[in-house]
């Protein structure tokens, strides 16, 4: 019998069994879907279903990887017109298995690793079938281990310079310890806990530690700018894990503050006895993307006016909108960016013009005839002041910390409004800028902030005191107690 026959009789015999397992498959869902025979089980029963289920989904992604690997070597070998993504159309492996499975593209990238790792490459000079990268690995795969597990193995040992001896005795601990065949005895571990364990060996088998990845790091660590379009700005970027962490940090300081700060008894007094505390069920409709994008604006306020960092032309690294007088007063037009092309709108001046300074140029046919200041910037003592009385963002619901708040003039200085803490309030980067908008409404009250929220989250609208700071909330409980 020739060698072409005795494929052909295998991949029949392949197809038919899966097809045979499809149609049982078929089955097991019917019954799990159509009936209610899962809720007549007992626990039992329905976690050693919960095992099989996972079971048969391993032993499936195993079958999946090994299919590929054998694409992956058609593809190598072959002429380019022969090629398996030449036939179908496809620029890479990537693009022809996520055609044919519809998976991920992470989860395809994860196939191809796993099936670089247990496949058999052929030799282009002796046909001789060679041993697969990683046959322990491979040994497993034909076991029954999954996508999850062989994808963390591969991808933790191919990172780590060793010698070939090193990492195939990796690769009989971390497939012994898959099938829960390990040293130290017990079940076998998740895919997480393969992963941390191929790390382990990673982390030990590499004699030159971390430095070359770190060498590799420097050079492709990255950030870019892009070019305004539509209103939005692409910045891309790679950054070094301690720079990524700092700036986690960062985010995490102002979308998640402590909830109460350190007692002030020498503090200011304030004259009003009964403020409200924020009530908490304020929808917030931010994705945690647009929460970080807003937190890195504040992040950028709060460095700008540290007067920390390094001058431009003498002057801090400062905001410039400008606009002209006519459309500020008609409220209609457009502002524009120092160093941005695209125009922006209205509301970006008022918000950048509210918390700092204006300096209104007159010209006349182009020519500068006169420059007036307006400092409108509270002053440090002021800042703090106004900190301590609002505690962080007096929008209720909104937990920004008074550190990362800009300070929002309630009367606007255009129309008379002073640059002092009656008329200055705590708002975060994203409340300021959607003041207009979001429906909530800011006044002040013989010197005390109120709010007025939209009707979905009072349906009265009243006005209503606000604070977060932890001493005028300990004064108000304090007054509204027995004996108080």
């Amino acid at each position: 019998m020739s060698v072409a026959l005795v494929r052909i009789g295998v991949m029949e015999i392949l197809a038919d069994t899966l097809r045979h397992v499809e149609q049982q498959l078929g089955e097991a869902l019917g019954a799990a879907f159509g009936t209610d025979e899962l809720r007549r089980l007992d626990e039992a029963s329905v976690m050693s279903l919960v095992a099989a289920a996972a079971g048969v989904v391993h032993q499936a992604e195993a079958l999946l990887v090994a299919t590929v690997a054998e694409v992956q070597e058609r593809a190598d070998v072959a002429p380019f017109a022969e090629r398996p993504t030449t036939r179908n159309g496809c620029r890479s492996m990537t693009e022809l298995v996520q055609r044919t499975t519809r998976e991920s593209g992470r989860t395809v990238a994860d196939v191809l690793r796993a099936a670089r790792a247990i496949r058999r490459p052929v030799s282009p000079s002796t046909g001789e079938v060679l041993p697969a990268e990683y046959p322990a690995m491979r040994e497993a795969a034909a076991a029954g281990l999954g996508l999850d597990a062989l994808a963390a193995v591969a991808g933790a040992l191919d990172a780590a310079s060793c010698a070939p001896a090193a990492r195939a005795a990796a690769d009989l601990e971390l497939a012994a310890s898959a099938r829960g065949l390990g040293a130290g005895g017990g079940p076998a571990p998740d895919a997480d806990e393969l992963r941390l364990q191929a790390q382990v060996w990673a982390m030990y088998l590499d004699q030159d530690g971390a430095e070359p990845r770190e060498f590799r790091a420097m050079r492709k660590r990255a950030l870019t700018v892009g070019v305004c379009r539509d209103g939005i700005v692409p910045v891309r970027g790679n950054l070094l894990p301690e720079v990524a962490a700092q700036l986690q940090r960062l985010f995490d300081s102002v979308l998640n503050p402590k909830g109460d700060g350190p007692e002030t008894p020498t503090g200011p007094r304030f004259a009003d006895d009964e403020p409200v505390a924020p009530h908490e069920d304020s929808a917030d409709l931010r994705s945690r993307a647009m929460k970080q994008h807003d937190a890195l604006a504040a992040i950028l306020a709060v460095a700008a006016r540290s007067g920390a960092l390094p001058t431009i032309g003498g002057a801090a690294p400062t905001l410039v909108v400008s606009v002209d007088a006519r459309d500020a007063r008609s409220g209609r037009g457009h502002a524009h960016i120092d160093g941005c092309d695209e125009p922006v709108s209205l509301g970006v001046a008022r918000q950048v013009a509210c918390a700092g300074a204006v300096e209104r140029v007159t010209t006349d046919a182009g020519r500068i005839l006169a420059i007036d200041i307006l400092d409108r910037v509270f002053a440090a003592h002021q800042r703090k002041a106004i900190s301590l009385r609002d505690g962080g963002c007096v929008i209720p619901g909104c937990h920004v910390a008074a550190a990362w708040c800009e300070i929002h003039h309630v009367v606007e200085h255009a129309a008379g409004g002073p640059t002092h803490t009656d008329n200055g309030v705590l708002l975060c980067w994203y409340h300021h800028r959607t003041l207009d908008s979001s429906g909530w409404r800011v006044r002040m009250r013989n010197g005390v902030p109120e709010v007025r929220g939209p009707s979905w989250w009072d349906i009265s609208t009243q006005w209503r005191p606000t604070t977060k700071s932890p001493v005028r909330l300990r004064h108000a409980v304090r007054a509204r107690s027995p004996g108080g």
